[in-house]
């Protein structure tokens, strides 16, 4: 797939997919980065005085009932403001109205991808007729949504193996930002991993774990490492299916794989620091201690490139904050090249305002970390 710079959009119809998959509540957008990304893609292409067809999912759809509060309307809104420039909602994803709306205006936004969703999946399955017929309504297809790139839907897939295809800048942003984790990284490389569950990152990690010098393990994700190396863990969250896999990974990379040795638990109503070897039966894990911090920080201060997946503990409560926030702290203190990716991440580094602490926070979410797995986009079509 070509740069869009390298691709002919002068005076055409185009059909722009976007990840304007934003946070909404009570009607009002909680964070707008995304639609603010995407606006240097758009600007370039009414530039070249081509007409925009723009698609974006928001949310995931399943029934009618869940259409309510899932419109793109309140996104145009915000384009429109954003721009200042005049954007036309369409709010349906076929018919008449859509076909003719790029015929009389020039930046056209229409209705969630995924309302095809409600009848067979037609969006998510990758539909060949809806794919066909998204595709009829542009001449080329521009592809500016990274966070949907690693999914095989109608909208980004299925029309770019039928239309001439191109990326836009926020890809090319990406593909640039997350580059020093994947060419020719300076060492020593390290990773702060945490998170929740292992469950969808077992690829990552054994990627990581080739990759890296040291991985830094906390979160739900060092509760599996725990129990996998023998620890007692309590009552705390881990995924016991991958267990065994662990143990390989923890005897094969024992240099490499750094974890807790000692944690904040919650027992009934109780908070309090421990190390590792003295967890209680009915205490449950939710941060990284004050040792381990520590511990965790040696290895900062040696690193030359470091990339945060995940968060040491459970961030958004006050009373399990601290790990999380004291290697952010730790991480403005040193020079070497800092990179996030991940929902979790990149939300706990807004939240807590240290985004100007890294070169570079990706916008992807799965699609980031599919693409340090793949070491490319493998969603693209062929043209």
């Amino acid at each position: 797939m070509k740069y869009i710079e390298d691709f002919d959009v002068q005076n055409k119809k185009v059909i722009l997919r976007l990840d304007l998959n934003v946070t909404i509540k009570d009607g009002v957008i909680l964070d707008d980065t995304k639609i603010k990304k995407s606006i240097p893609t758009i600007k370039y292409l009414l530039n070249n005085n081509a007409k925009i067809l723009i698609m974006s999912h928001l949310g995931k759809v399943k029934s009618e009932e869940d259409k309510l509060d899932k419109s793109l309307s309140i996104v145009a809104e915000s384009l429109k403001n954003l721009m200042n420039e005049d954007v036309y909602f369409v709010n349906k994803t076929r018919g008449e109205e859509l076909e003719r709306a790029l015929d009389n205006h020039r930046l056209v936004l229409m209705e969630n991808t995924r309302f095809e969703d409600v009848d067979g999946k037609k969006e998510s399955g990758c539909d060949e007729d809806l794919s066909s017929y998204w595709a009829s309504l542009g001449e080329v297809f521009v592809n500016d949504a990274f966070g949907t790139t690693h999914r095989r839907h109608a909208s980004n897939y299925g029309i770019s193996t039928i239309l001439p295809s191109a990326y836009g800048f926020l890809i090319n942003e990406e593909l640039i930002g997350l580059d020093p984790i994947i060419n020719n990284i300076k060492r020593p490389f390290t990773v702060i991993m945490g998170g929740a569950k292992v469950d969808d990152k077992v690829a990552l990690i054994e990627t990581l774990l080739e990759e890296s010098d040291y991985i830094l393990v906390g979160g739900g994700i060092a509760n599996t490492f725990l129990k996998s190396a023998g620890y007692n863990i309590g009552t705390s969250l881990y995924s016991e299916e991958y267990v065994d896999k662990i143990s390989v990974l923890i005897s094969k990379y024992q240099d490499k794989i750094i974890m807790p040795i000692d944690v904040v638990v919650k027992e009934y109503d109780q908070i309090y620091k421990t190390d590792i070897n003295s967890i209680t039966t009915d205490s449950a894990i939710y941060d990284i201690g004050d040792k381990t911090i520590a511990k965790y920080k040696e290895y900062i201060q040696k690193s030359e490139t470091i990339f945060v997946n995940g968060t040491m503990g459970l961030y958004e409560d006050e009373h399990f904050r601290n790990g999380t926030e004291h290697l952010y702290q730790e991480l403005s203190q040193v020079d070497a090249i800092k990179i996030a990716g991940g929902g979790d991440a990149v939300a706990s580094i807004n939240k807590l305002n240290y985004a100007d602490v890294f070169d570079f926070l990706s916008t992807g979410g799965g699609a980031t970390l599919e693409y340090i797995v793949e070491k490319h986009i493998n969603c693209f079509g062929d043209k």
